[in-house]
């Protein structure tokens, strides 16, 4: 009775599916299409048709078994899932075989997912659902806001393959990142991720595992001052590792491919067009030249921009021909109207003299010099004894491109021009040439292979090597020029940039980090159509030294190090230079160090700063962090910073761009310390080099870590300070002001502050970069480190070349000695009376001596001297009585005596009576003296005396008389 209905709610969805189905069309092929199933454990498969939309047709065809899963398909074929058989591709396309290749963008190509998200989270407003990578026909370009943009394609791979892409990086306003998720969600290795800064091309090969691979190209723009930010361009991503591709892609159009079974099409040649899954190339009217998109269109007439001149190599006269040259490809008309003609070559001009540290030779070619020698550019000239050549690369006349340099060209739109003249030698400078559209870098680079310091030098904070370079831009437009450096083929950093037209100027740069580096000067006039052709930039000079491998246009006297044993190199001690011309070492004054770039002469010689001691080597200053300071009332306050002395990091307060993103300015302080200590770094991990600065203080911008997987994103990393300046509690060193009330005090403590200073020179700060730290004493402060910047400076300077810093802390203050607590001490309490000792208040010091232990001694109280003196005063008190009884008895013996004498005498005067006893001897009583109450207590012969006193005021006394007696 209860399966019925069960029954009938089973078998009620297919009668109305069945009835659903009877309604719906047979499907046809062009409704579906085939896909394999996951292979199982015996490497099999099913072949199944899919449905291209749902519920549109019925009567799919069954599943048949699959080809194998080690099926694969060749070069140039592709795999019919009908037959389940390789075919070649038809000509006008191409296959990879076991690739998938995407090269044309007008839209999104299948299997590609992008989308916007908010860089600071989901409390941010900020709209980024538009912030996508969007397709631009030959390429796909990113955002160029401030939202992260991903682009993904997830790929299964039978085998291990590959994935290749090629892309144009050229702002470092952009954070730029490639990598890879597998099965497990598990993520390329964040230090390989990261892609290289560049103005050209670069491709990209990364191997892949075989399963499931997503990849993802994510990017994030920061707009810091408002400027205009170049996004990134894609192109011609390439996979490898899956077994067929079920079909063939068609040649883009400037491409064809004439045969069957291509792998990749050709390029047409110049003067050529051709359409999409072209076959054959089409030849251009004659008046007509084609261009990037590989149509033909009208040549223009010829102006001057479309040539440039150039010089020939010397002859064996010395002598050079001056050269005019179309740009090439030459797509201008000379019949046009109003149409310019190539002026005519061949002049002779002198050739210009050999750069320094080369030589002329017999041909009137330029050669450099042996080891060991020096040169103007004439003649090789051996070192003498005593000195040593200073290697460097000097280049100020532009005869011949310098074998190290090369030019080139980079177009914006993935071009396929041959033209690589971007660069061009003109005698005394070297300049760009006109390119064929305005959005062109023209690229100059000059390569090194390392440094190495002279002997007479050693490295230290003010870095391995300089380079310096002259120039001027003229620009009708809104021109860029760019200089930029890079440690690796993944590296390339933007130095510092110049827009518009910019006078005759020289720049330098301080090299720091010693490896192989590529310097790259890059003009580009602007990023419209071509309007600007004759903006230029040139070069005049390039000087960098200490270069491995370099020559030589001086000696220089060794006067700093002693040398190894197979130079010829004869220096001075440490502390000495040398007297000019007599090669007579002479030792330096106390306290003063070795100027690196003049080690002869007694200005070779340098003091260093109040509170500061120079190094072993003899080449700057330093502060041990101990310091001995006098207050106003005259006295002398020890400072011991050692615990400052790590190299602290703290950032500024936030700050945010345009569009309200938030990033960090970063500083790294290493203020004292040992002989062999740990400089302050700041890195740029933006990219996989990590390249690096180093001194007492640096700076780099960060970005908190939401838009990326590393903790924080770091960039755009400069030295502050790389020499120490002194120490000292005066508010002006050295031209460095630190005025007082950019950190308000009420303390009477004076702040100790320390100056630094960097040779780094930039445009906007010429002499150089500064710093002072005042470090302020505070013993309230908890905080391990608590340094600020001045309110009004929120970024620790005002003009971008003075940086101050106020730094807080109990170990800021002096030494503590006796002047610094005070005793107290207690009342005396039971014989027991306490000393105590306490802080002056407010505290101001720190450490050194501490406060003495309590200390507990014996004393006497009031009630004790109370109770002392009352018993002493009842005891004498007791004592007179005593002594006042002896002395009245006495007084009684005398009296009785007395009165004796004068009974007996009968009243007559002078007269004494007769005795009538035996003599008593002197000190012997007599017995009439004897009383009867001498048994007596003390008290009762009182009594009794006062009992017998008669009425007339004398004592009765009773006398024996002698007849009694007898």
């Amino acid at each position: 009775m209860q399966r019925g209905p069960t029954h009938l709610s089973l078998l009620l969805p297919w009668l109305l599916l069945a009835h659903t189905s009877a309604e719906l069309p047979l499907c046809k092929e062009s409704d579906y299409h085939f896909e394999y199933t996951e292979c199982d454990v015996f490497g099999s498969r099913w072949r199944v048709a899919v449905p291209n939309k749902a519920d549109i047709c019925t009567g799919l065809p069954d599943p048949v078994p699959g080809t194998q899963c080690t099926f694969s398909c060749s070069e140039g074929e592709f795999l019919d899932m009908q037959s389940q058989q390789c075919q070649k591709c038809a000509a006008g396309t191409y296959s990879l075989g076991t690739g998938v290749a995407f090269e044309e963008w007008d839209n999104l190509p299948s299997g590609f997912v992008t989308h916007g998200v908010n860089t600071n989270g989901e409390d941010d407003v900020t709209d980024c659902s538009n912030s996508t990578w969007t397709p631009k026909g030959d390429y796909i370009v990113s955002n160029s806001d401030e939202c992260t943009a991903t682009l993904s394609y997830a790929v299964n791979l039978k085998k291990p393959g590959t994935v290749s892409f090629e892309y144009l990086y050229p702002d470092n306003s952009i954070y730029f990142e490639f990598f890879v998720q597998n099965d497990q969600c598990q993520s390329t290795d964040s230090e390989s991720r990261w892609m290289k800064i560049s103005d050209s091309n670069w491709s990209i090969y990364v191997e892949l595992n075989r399963g499931n691979n997503v990849l993802y190209w994510r990017s994030t723009a920061y707009t810091l001052q408002g400027s205009d930010v170049k996004p990134v361009l894609l192109r011609n991503i390439a996979i490898s590792g899956v077994s067929y591709t079920s079909e063939c892609f068609h040649c883009k159009p400037g491409t064809y491919s004439a045969k069957p079974g291509s792998a990749r099409c050709s390029p047409c040649p110049a003067g050529t067009y051709s359409n999409k899954g072209a076959t054959v190339c089409l030849q251009c009217d004659q008046d007509k030249y084609s261009g990037i998109s590989g149509s033909c269109t009208a040549r223009p007439a010829c102006t001057n921009s479309d040539y440039f001149y150039t010089h020939t190599p010397c002859d064996s006269e010395g002598q050079t021909q001056l050269m005019y040259k179309w740009i090439q490809p030459k797509i201008c008309s000379e019949s046009a109207d109003g149409a310019v003609q190539l002026p005519a070559s061949g002049e002779k001009e002198t050739c210009p003299p050999c750069n320094p540290g080369f030589f002329v030779t017999n041909s009137s070619t330029c050669e450099p010099c042996d080891r060991g020698f020096y040169s103007n550019g004439t003649a090789c000239i051996m070192c003498p004894v005593g000195t040593e050549p200073v290697l460097a690369f000097e280049y100020k006349w532009w005869n011949t491109m310098p074998h190290n340099m090369k030019s080139s060209i980079f177009h914006q739109e993935f071009s396929h021009s041959k033209n690589i003249t971007a660069w061009v030698v003109a005698g005394e400078y070297v300049y760009t040439t006109p390119g064929d559209e305005d959005t062109d870098y023209l690229l100059l680079t000059l390569r090194v292979p390392g440094y190495r310091l002279p002997q007479s030098m050693t490295e230290d904070s003010h870095g391995l090597s300089r380079i310096t370079f002259i120039f001027d831009t003229t620009c009708t437009a809104n021109c860029k020029f760019y200089f930029l450096t890079g440690y690796s083929k993944w590296s390339n950093d933007l130095v510092e940039q110049w827009t518009g037209s910019n006078k005759k100027q020289s720049y330098s740069y301080l090299i720091q980090k010693n490896s192989t580096t590529s310097f790259i000067w890059t003009f580009q006039r602007t990023q419209e159509e071509r309007k600007y052709s004759s903006d230029v930039a040139k070069i005049y000079s390039i000087h960098i030294t200490n270069v491995i491998g370099g020559v030589a246009s001086q000696c220089r006297h060794c006067a700093l190090s002693s040398a190894e044993v197979s130079s010829a190199c004869v220096p001075c001690p440490l502390g000495h230079y040398m007297v000019n011309g007599t090669g007579v070492c002479q030792s330096c004054p106390s306290n003063t160090f070795i100027r690196a770039d003049q080690p002869i002469g007694e200005e070779a010689c340098v003091p260093c700063g109040p509170n500061t001691e120079r190094n072993k080597a003899h080449t700057a200053c330093r502060s041990d962090c101990v310091l001995y300071v006098r207050n106003n009332a005259g006295e002398l306050l020890h400072y011991d910073f050692s615990a400052l002395s790590n190299v602290t990091g703290f950032h500024s307060s936030a700050r945010f761009t345009n569009r309200g993103l938030r990033y960090f300015q970063h500083f790294n302080i290493g203020l004292c310390g040992k002989e062999v200590r740990a400089l302050a770094t700041c890195v740029d991990n933006v990219t996989e080099s990590g390249s690096e600065v180093r001194g007492y203080i640096c700076q780099s911008m960060v970005i908190p870590s939401g838009i990326r997987s590393q903790s924080v994103v770091s960039s755009q990393p400069f030295v502050i300070g790389d020499s120490l300046l002194g120490v000292t509690t005066d508010p002006n060193l050295s031209g460095i002001s630190s005025p007082n009330w950019l950190f308000p005090s009420t303390s009477s403590l004076p702040d100790v502050i320390f100056y630094f200073r960097s040779s780094e020179t930039t445009q906007a700060c010429k002499q150089g970069r500064s710093a002072t730290v005042r470090l302020r004493c505070n013993p309230t402060v908890t905080a391990t480190d608590l340094i600020t910047l001045p309110s009004n400076c929120s970024e620790g300077t005002c003009d971008g070349c003075t940086f101050h810093f106020l730094w807080e802390s109990p170990h800021a203050c002096p030494r503590c000695t006796k002047n610094h607590y005070r005793e107290i001490v207690s009342a005396c309490i039971q014989g027991i009376q306490r000393t105590t000792y306490v802080w002056q208040q407010p505290l101001q010091c720190f450490g050194g001596e501490s406060l003495p232990p309590p200390k507990v001694s014996a004393c006497v109280s009031l009630d004790f001297w109370l109770r002392f003196g009352v018993s002493t005063g009842t005891i004498a008190a007791a004592l007179l009585i005593g002594i006042s009884c002896y002395f009245w008895k006495k007084t009684r013996k005398l009296q009785y005596k007395y009165s004796k004498l004068m009974m007996s005498s009968g009243g007559k005067e002078c007269k004494l009576p007769t005795a009538d006893s035996c003599a008593i001897m002197e000190g012997e009583d007599a017995e009439d003296d004897i009383m009867y109450l001498t048994k007596k207590r003390f008290f009762g012969k009182i009594k009794s005396f006062s009992r017998e006193r008669t009425s007339d005021g004398f004592d009765s006394v009773p006398l024996k008389s002698s007849s009694s007696h007898r």
